[in-house]
């Protein structure tokens, strides 16, 4: 008898002939028993699949254990699957909007109905899981037509699920069961819920009905889970550190920012302190862009509503921008700023350009409006207002490689100078399913991404594929930097661009003497200050380099006694271009001291009777406490020559 056999080609680049139909689980046994039992899920030719799943086709398969973010992914979703089991057995009635996984664990938003639900309860909800979980039940996929699946949920009477079937055409839809419990889902799913080992319901939460404000608030349940106890504990710390060093918290406490209800949410005030950490930023950006060939220019904070539809934004940003402005000139309407491309595309256009004056590279730090929605806003990591650290750089084609690898050394240099030592580069690639989200045709996207791919090659940068993270207009490079928490942030961005230089009609005389489109680069090292800032905090738990520091020293004399001492060692620094401030109060300089460490200030200089009479002071770093005795001289050496190197 004749079987029909499948090729697998596995990710070490080995290739096995199996018999068609074999599944992930399968050919895990028959690598090893032991992967076998670690198998979450499979990727099959780029989508991810139940081990279940029989394959018929000759594919490159990989195998998903805990170890890789997609198998976390997977094991966080199935959790979602069986908190949603778990609250449908506590509190019957309720209706269940989406369930899905996130960065860090998964949560699913419930409408409780006339029954309460608030963070006291989460406890219970979490034993109901765990014991659920010790039952080992599999997660079974059924395909299911989309009448029976109406059906289904009309006699639930859950609205949600049945405005998701609605959506959903006939023949593509997927029930999953486990246990007593059946969700609307693609899946997949790990094998069955006795993976689960160890869970934690963090908090609660509302959150409107597909995040419109017009819609229900729903209770949004946020967990996490884990295939081990002690895996979940050391999260848990990471959790408390996280707290602590909560840029919110911090920002306050290191008067740095803050916000006014009065002033508007979403748009916060920089005080003092948090005014020069900007400004030192944008001056060490200054300085790397000039050197690296880049102009300045400074642009209004709103254009004329044509500006943005001949852009494209208009049409993409409409609904997350602010209302149009109307003057009193009739027709005549005006955006806030919510990108500064446009206007500088007006800018290159402002002179004629000939084939020798390009690149042509703009910057500016310009500050741009989006209409977040008030759940979205999370202190400076999500804004309504924020400047970009923005620059455009009009090239020709032949330039387009180098003037893309020049960027991502910028990047690069800028993560170095921070510390930023961990970081992914994500290739962010258009949907080809989804084309109506993107503008511009096909043949200029292809180029466009094969560009990307070969110089991202060529540097050799650690880099993953995301498909449908594109802007409208192109591709682009995101910097996904990892903080000192481990935690994922989107940061630098690098995008190609053949659309713009379409629409507004850019062009530049060739050595041929005719025109020709430039291309257009578009580039923010740090992405948004705000939310640079807001990881810079986290990541640092406030104690800056000492470059960056608001105060670098804060002079402590011991009494009044010492404040001219005080005062001439002060002067000494500021000479030396060195900041800080003297604590004058009439405080014990234990007090002094604490107030000193709490504000972060890196070094603290203790004046008295011996240092005033060897012109010395008592060096103190912060966080250390331990103190040692120098020459003023001595010590403002030692300062400026850390800052130079």
């Amino acid at each position: 008898m004749h079987h029909e056999t499948v090729t697998i080609t596995l990710m070490d680049g080995s290739v096995k002939h199996f018999p068609k139909c074999i599944t992930g689980l399968e050919i895990a046994q028959h690598i090893s028993e032991g992967l076998a039992k670690q198998v979450l899920a499979i990727v099959v030719n780029g989508e991810v699949w139940d081990t279940t799943r029989a394959i018929h086709t000759d594919a490159t398969v990989q195998l998903l254990t805990w170890n890789d973010g997609a198998g976390k992914s997977v094991f966080w979703h199935s959790s979602a699957h069986l908190l949603a089991e778990a609250l449908e057995a506590l509190y019957p009635g309720i209706q269940l909007g989406i369930g899905p996984a996130i960065e860090r664990g998964f949560y699913y938003d419930v409408d409780f109905g006339e029954q309460g639900f608030d963070a006291t309860h989460l406890e219970k909800v979490e034993a109901k899981i765990l014991a659920l979980a010790q039952q080992k039940n599999p997660y079974r996929r059924t395909e299911i037509s989309k009448k029976e699946a109406t059906r289904f949920f009309q006699e639930k009477e859950d609205v949600y699920k049945l405005e998701l079937l609605q959506e959903l055409d006939d023949g593509q839809i997927t029930f999953y069961q486990q246990g007593a419990f059946t969700d609307l889902c693609k899946g997949p799913h790990i094998p069955h819920t006795g993976f689960i080992k160890a869970v934690k319901l963090l908090n609660v939460a509302g959150a409107y009905w597909r995040g419109n404000e017009k819609n229900k608030q729903l209770t949004r349940i946020y967990g996490i889970t884990f295939p081990q106890q002690k895996e979940l504990k050391a999260h848990l710390l990471l959790l408390e550190e996280a707290k602590k060093r909560n840029h919110q918290k911090l920002g306050k406490e290191l008067g740095l920012f803050t916000f006014s209800e009065k002033v508007g949410i979403g748009l916060p005030l920089w005080l003092p302190k948090g005014a020069m950490l900007r400004e030192r930023l944008e001056q060490f950006l200054r300085e790397a862009q000039t050197k690296a060939g880049y102009q300045p220019v400074v642009t209004p904070h709103i254009g004329h509503k044509s500006l943005y539809v001949t852009s494209g934004h208009y049409e993409k940003y409409g609904q997350d921008s602010f209302q149009p402005i109307q003057t009193p000139h009739e027709g005549e309407e005006f955006l806030l700023k919510p990108m500064n491309c446009p206007h500088h595309c007006e800018i290159y256009k402002s002179e004629p350009r000939s084939y020798r004056d390009l690149p042509v590279r703009l910057a500016e730090f310009g500050t741009v409006y989006r209409y977040e929605q008030h759940g979205e806003l999370h202190g400076l990591a999500r804004t309504r207002c924020f400047t970009q650290d923005d620059a455009h750089i009009f090239c020709r084609l032949d330039h387009l490689k180098e003037e893309f690898e020049k960027v991502i050394d910028l990047v690069l240099y800028v993560f170095e100078k921070l510390d930023l030592q961990v970081y992914t580069a994500q290739l962010s690639l258009r949907d080809p399913r989804q084309s109506s989200k993107y503008i511009g045709n096909d043949q200029d996207w292809e180029k466009a991404e094969k560009a990307i791919q070969e110089v991202v090659t060529q540097k050799g940068l650690k880099t993953t594929r995301e498909l449908g993270e594109a802007a409208f207009y192109g591709p682009k490079l995101d910097f996904m930097v990892k903080d000192a928490l481990d935690r994922s942030w989107q940061l630098g961005t690098v995008q190609l661009d053949y659309q713009l230089p379409e629409r507004f009609g850019l062009d530049y005389i060739g050595a041929d003497n005719k025109k020709h489109r430039p291309v257009l680069i578009h580039r923010a090292p740090f992405g948004s200050l705000e939310r640079f800032i807001a990881l810079l905090i986290e990541h640092t738990g406030g104690k800056f380099p000492l470059w960056l520091a608001p105060d670098q020293v804060a002079v402590l004399p011991i009494s009044e006694k010492y404040a001219a001492y005080a005062e001439q060692v002060y002067q000494t620094l500021v000479a030396q271009k060195i900041r800080g401030f003297i604590d004058h109060r009439d405080e014990k300089i234990g007090k002094k001291i604490r107030s000193a460490e709490l504000c972060k200030v890196p070094y603290m200089l203790i004046v008295g009777e011996k240092e005033m009479l060897e012109n010395t002071v008592a060096v103190r770093r912060q966080g250390t406490g331990t103190q040692s005795t120098k020459p003023v001289d001595e010590f403002v050496k030692m300062i400026t020559d850390h800052l130079l190197s």
